[in-house]
C-alpha cells in the first residue's frame, strides 16, 4: 500500500495502520532528531512525540506534498523546537569548560581554512567540539546541514521541506559550511593555545621543584 492508502485506512478507523507508518519513517525521523540533540535517548524520546503529533496531526494531512515530506516538517519544528528550551552558551563560551573535559585527551586534528566542513563533520561526527559549533549555527543553516548530511536529501528535498527554493538551500549550505569551517578552526586555535599554556604552566613548576 502507498502511504496515501495507509493514511485513509488510519483516518477511516483502522488505527492500526499507523503502525505501518512508524516502521517505515522510524529511522528517518530519528537520524533528524539526532542531528539536532546529539543524544540517543534524547532523539529517541523525541522520536516517540513525534509519531504521536503526527497521529494526531493526521486529519490536517492535505496530501499537497508527500507524506515523508510533511513527516520532516514535523520532525524539524520539533527538534527546533527542544533545542530552543535547552538552557547554554554559544560554543565560544563554552569552549573552556570543553578544554576542561578533554584534559588527558587528545585533541582533534587541525582545520585549515580550506578544510571541508562536511568532511570534518564526517571524521568528528560524535565529538562535543563539532557537535558545539553546528549548535551554533543560525537554525534556518543547522537545519539545511543536518538534513543534508545526516538524512542525506538532496537539495529539491530539503527545499520541500522547508518550502523554499532550490537556491536558496544551496545559498544555506555554502554559508553554514563557511560558517562552521571559521567555528571549528576558532576552536582548534583555541584549543591549541590552551594546551600549549598548560604545557609551559607544568614545565615551570617543574623547574622551580628543582
Amino acid at each position: 500500500m502507498t502511504d496515501s492508502e495507509v493514511i485513509i485506512k488510519i483516518l477511516s478507523g483502522d488505527r492500526d495502520k499507523f503502525r505501518v507508518l512508524v516502521e517505515k519513517y522510524q529511522s528517518m525521523v530519528f537520524r533528524t532528531c539526532i542531528g539536532f540533540l546529539h543524544d540517543k535517548d534524547d532523539a529517541d524520546d523525541l522520536t516517540q512525540d513525534i509519531f504521536l503529533q503526527a497521529y494526531q496531526s493526521l486529519n490536517g494531512f492535505k496530501g499537497e506534498a508527500s507524506f515523508s515530506t510533511w513527516l520532516y516538517r514535523i520532525a524539524v519544528n520539533a527538534s527546533l523546537n527542544k533545542v530552543r528550551k535547552k538552557t547554554g552558551h554559544p560554543v565560544f563560551q563554552r569552549i573552556d569548560s570543553f578544554l576542561q573535559s578533554a584534559k588527558g585527551k587528545e585533541v582533534f586534528p587541525p582545520v585549515s581554512d580550506t578544510d571541508n566542513p562536511e568532511s570534518i563533520l564526517i571524521r568528528q561526527e560524535n565529538s562535543k567540539w563539532v557537535q558545539n559549533a553546528l549548535d551554533s549555527l543560525p537554525e534556518n543553516q543547522r537545519t539545511a546541514i543536518v538534513l543534508s548530511k545526516y538524512d542525506d536529501l538532496s537539495q529539491k528535498e530539503i527545499a520541500d521541506i522547508l518550502n523554499t527554493t532550490e537556491g536558496a538551500i544551496e545559498a544555506l549550505i555554502q554559508r553554514a559550511k563557511a560558517n562552521l569551517r571559521v567555528k571549528l578552526s576558532y576552536s582548534y586555535k583555541k584549543i591549541k593555545k590552551h594546551r600549549r599554556k598548560n604545557i609551559s604552566f607544568v614545565s615551570n613548576h617543574k623547574n622551580e621543584l628543582k
